[in-house]
């Protein structure tokens, strides 16, 4: 007994010799590295770190909208939305500099600006710099897909992957991206009864429609077909938005909460939902190159078991697809959400656009693969949406190893957080104008290629790019060859951050015909 007594002793205190060495010892000892070299940031509180100071700051910013004013019968919109979109970034950069230390529990993060420092982390190819681990929860959403691989494996998936969206498949997929949107058209003319002028919420509609288009082209269903996907995974996303704000602790998701008991629920139904698709593919016998089916069938004669060949198993097709899934509907409709926000704000600018659309494709033509590309101003406005909106409000990366990022000496392990939306509205990049609409900045090179990253940099750009590109100058064109948009006075501008950037009380515009 006395044995045992002295054993337990023993492990106790090593247990907590391990604890205030994680806790206390290598959060000090991180933090006087960075503040011999110039780095502040807030200061760290045990365990959680800075995590309810975040929190706080999102839920003060999403009580309130940012102020537009109405000149001459025109809503000016206020463009300057990094204080919403990543408050503690805004707050605590003011603070301590662009570049800060602060503490997501007992792990370090670096938040960066700085375009050259950016650009070395995305651009990197020696290993130094990988993906986050995804907290277990959010990998619900996510997936165990490309996003989180690494090495040969993500190789793999990400050359698959490759295969699909390349830009000759995604131009041969333009007759059935027109064919969803001439049908999301025919029904808007249909709600409008005769009416001069009509409201829609857009953010909701372009969701609908850029669904169909993912699930035709990319898995090659329908929307009735992958609607139930779509919708399991919009409640897991609100789930998860939560979970990345706070602390994950080893074990927490096997707890019987009812917010795992939810979560739980939404993947398996998610999972069956294609696993479905699936079968339903091979029964079908189809060979069409989809995404699905180079999944389902793409061998890899490489692999690193060394065995002659391999292929992915169904479990991790469910994964790709969860992923792409959800990136593929989210990214592109919200993209053409704030595109319609911002034309609908500025009237010149839709008149301008609209006569490019005339001039490419006349009263009644319909976009081609041979003249998508006729589409410059479209393209810029594109361009200039995201660089005021970004799909993505920031990246992040872990450093694998210890690195030194100019001339920053950042240990291994440590986070970064990348903040995009701080560098898209850089007065030092873009000019005093950084916060005004101005597509016409797009017409010429830009001078950095860091100034300007909404897919990512390197090789982890974003593999559905040319898909989204593509996608949004024919929905944009054909709504503008259309219809003639201006904002509600229903319209609330509030920009949120929930996995994707998009507007907290939705996007309301009133829809007027042409002509």
């Amino acid at each position: 007994m006395q044995i045992f007594i002295i054993s337990s002793s023993i492990l106790l205190i090593l247990i907590l010799t391990k604890l205030i060495h994680i806790i206390f010892w290598i959060p000090w000892t991180i933090g006087r590295s960075f503040k011999k070299q110039g780095i502040g940031g807030p200061p760290y509180h045990p365990i959680f770190g800075n995590t309810s100071e975040i929190r706080r700051m999102y839920a003060q910013v999403q009580s309130k909208p940012i102020k537009h004013v109405t000149v001459d019968n025109e809503t000016l919109l206020n463009h300057d939305i990094c204080h919403r979109v990543m408050p503690f970034y805004h707050e605590w950069s003011g603070q301590y500099g662009k570049t800060f230390l602060y503490w997501f529990g007992v792990r370090p993060m670096v938040a960066i600006s700085d375009p050259d420092m950016i650009r070395e982390v995305l651009m990197n190819t020696n290993g130094s710099f990988k993906k986050i681990k995804h907290n277990p929860l959010a990998r619900m959403l996510f997936g165990y897909g490309l996003v989180g691989l690494e090495g040969d494996k993500w190789a793999f998936h990400r050359r698959i992957a490759n295969q699909a969206f390349n830009m000759e498949r995604v131009k041969s997929w333009i007759p059935d991206i027109v064919v969803s949107t001439s049908k999301t058209l025919t029904r808007w003319e249909e709600l409008r009864r005769g009416r001069e002028e009509f409201e829609l919420e857009v953010n909701h509609e372009l969701h609908s429609l850029s669904a169909d288009i993912i699930s035709i082209t990319a898995f090659g269903s329908c929307y009735e077909e992958g609607k139930r996907i779509f919708e399991l995974q919009e409640k897991q996303m609100h789930l998860v938005s939560l979970a990345l704000r706070s602390v994950y602790i080893p074990g927490f998701r096997f707890l019987p909460t009812k917010r795992n008991k939810e979560r739980k629920k939404l993947d398996y139904e998610t999972r069956e939902a294609i696993r479905s698709l699936m079968q339903k593919t091979k029964i079908s016998g189809e060979n069409s190159r989809n995404l699905l089916n180079l999944f389902m069938t793409t061998k890899d004669n490489d692999n690193v078991d060394n065995r002659k060949e391999s292929s992915l198993t169904t479990d991790e097709v469910i994964e790709e697809c969860k992923t792409f899934y959800f990136a593929g509907k989210d990214t592109t409709a919200n993209l053409l959400t704030w595109a319609l926000v911002l034309l609908a704000a500025h009237h010149e600018w839709q008149e301008k656009a609209r006569d490019e659309v005339f001039r490419v494709l006349g009263v009644n033509g319909l976009p081609t693969s041979h003249n998508i590309n006729d589409f410059k101003l479209i393209n810029m406005i594109l361009n200039e949406t995201m660089r005021l909106y970004p799909p993505a409000v920031m990246m992040k990366r872990r450093t694998a190893k210890d690195v030194k990022l100019k001339d920053l000496l950042i240990p291994a392990e440590t986070q970064l957080y990348l903040a995009m939306t701080a560098v898209h509205h850089d007065i030092k990049i873009w000019g005093e104008d950084a916060n005004k609409f101005n597509p016409m900045r797009f017409s010429e090179p830009r001078n950095h290629l860091a100034s300007f990253f909404p897919f990512s940099l390197g090789p982890r750009v974003c593999v559905g790019q040319n898909l989204a590109l593509v996608e949004s100058r024919i929905v944009l064109a054909m709504i503008l060859q259309q219809w003639c948009i201006k904002l509600s006075s229903s319209y609330v501008h509030a920009p949120m951050q929930l996995i994707t950037l998009q507007p907290q009380f939705g996007a309301h515009i009133l829809f007027r015909k042409v002509g």
